[in-house]
């Protein structure tokens, strides 16, 4: 492993310690008001067939989350305004009231008295990804659909203020994305303070403008950041080198450029969340943000079996709490760790 690897992964065991804290996903609805240059689920799809969970089936996702023994459920969706603030206030109560769970959202850019009205009804944490800090990229990708609202890096602002814990994040290699970018991104993470710190590679869907080749965005050249494995590895293991108690997921994206391994070496690069799918079988492969996404056949109950094998298998064990950032989960019968001495810093440079 090299020394900025090994660095990472003492900077994770010394600040969060060995749990790795599993989130279950619920993805609720496939419709979306936007038109994302990247996105799978943008509107103008019209080669996607949509859908929206029940109530009922969120329920059930749920509680089968708390019979897996996960401390999070998270429920993610396109910006759907057929999920109103009352609906959605109305299924984070009933969570908060039967289940021990603590309670994510990411249903996009809301309005702050939706976004009021959850936090009261008791959500926990936002998710609030921007793909990118550089503000000429966000605006190639992100095309504006409420021009008297912030953009998603002055939201989440917004959502701290609201005592939300926060998290935001980006993809590593949009087309037109420099190394100087990525850079800022990892400065980003410090200067928000995100709780929370997803980072995957960008994966071409090829209905959309960005994968299609349609849309040009600002010319990166031969200062391109690569979409590979390597190079979110490296990001995974500078943010939590910068962000030494932020809770950095080893996500879906990286298990679908690399089924067999991609999500355990997130884990051993820095990363101390994964995010088990809960969704409905039936549905998982119409949440189509890029195609082929892994581990959409799986049940609830095998994906939590396959996680929680491979999870022990790195010497790790799976969380039992809501993983708060910072939080310092000890696996029961341990009762000490040990202090870890960070590996000093040998390679020149992190590029490619």
């Amino acid at each position: 492993m090299s020394a900025l690897y090994a660095r990472a992964d003492a900077v994770r065991r010394e600040n969060v310690g060995d749990a790795v804290h599993l989130r279950g996903l619920i993805e609720i609805s496939s419709h979306c008001e936007r038109q994302c240059m990247y996105c799978g689920l943008r509107k103008a799809n019209g080669s996607l067939e949509r859908y929206r969970i029940t109530r009922e089936e969120i329920e059930r996702c749920a509680l089968t989350g708390v019979n897996l023994g996960y401390g999070t459920v998270v429920m993610q969706a396109g910006e759907d305004d057929a999920l109103t603030a009352e609906w959605i206030a109305d299924i984070v109560r009933w969570i908060k009231r039967e289940t021990p769970l603590a309670v994510t959202l990411s249903l996009g850019e809301r309005s702050r008295d939706d976004l009021k009205m959850w936090r009261h009804a008791g959500a926990d944490r936002y998710l609030l990804r921007f793909e990118t800090s550089d503000p000429y990229l966000y605006r190639a990708i992100h095309p504006r659909r409420f021009l008297d609202r912030p953009d998603r890096l002055m939201l989440l602002k917004e959502l701290k203020a609201l005592g939300y814990e926060i998290g935001g994040g980006v993809m590593v290699g949009i087309p037109g994305q420099s190394y100087a970018s990525l850079a800022r991104d990892l400065l980003a993470f410090q200067d928000f303070d995100l709780d929370m710190i997803g980072i995957g590679p960008y994966i071409a869907h090829p209905a959309t403008p960005l994968g299609s080749g349609q849309l040009r965005p600002p010319i990166a050249g031969a200062d391109q950041a690569p979409n590979s494995e390597t190079m979110v590895y490296k990001m995974i293991a500078l943010a939590r080198i910068l962000c030494p108690d932020a809770n950095i997921p080893s996500t879906t994206a990286l298990a679908t450029i690399n089924r067999r391994h991609g999500r355990m070496r997130g884990l051993q690069v820095g990363a101390n969340v994964v995010m088990p799918n809960l969704t409905p079988v039936k549905y998982r492969a119409l949440y189509q943000i890029y195609p082929a996404k892994a581990c959409i056949d799986e049940s609830a109950t095998d994906c939590s079996r396959c996680l929680s094998s491979q999870i022990r298998s790195l010497s790790r064990f799976p969380g039992r709490n809501a993983g708060e950032r910072g939080s310092f989960e000890v696996e029961a019968g341990v009762v000490a760790r040990s202090a870890t001495q960070l590996v000093q810093l040998e390679e020149p440079g992190y590029g490619g």
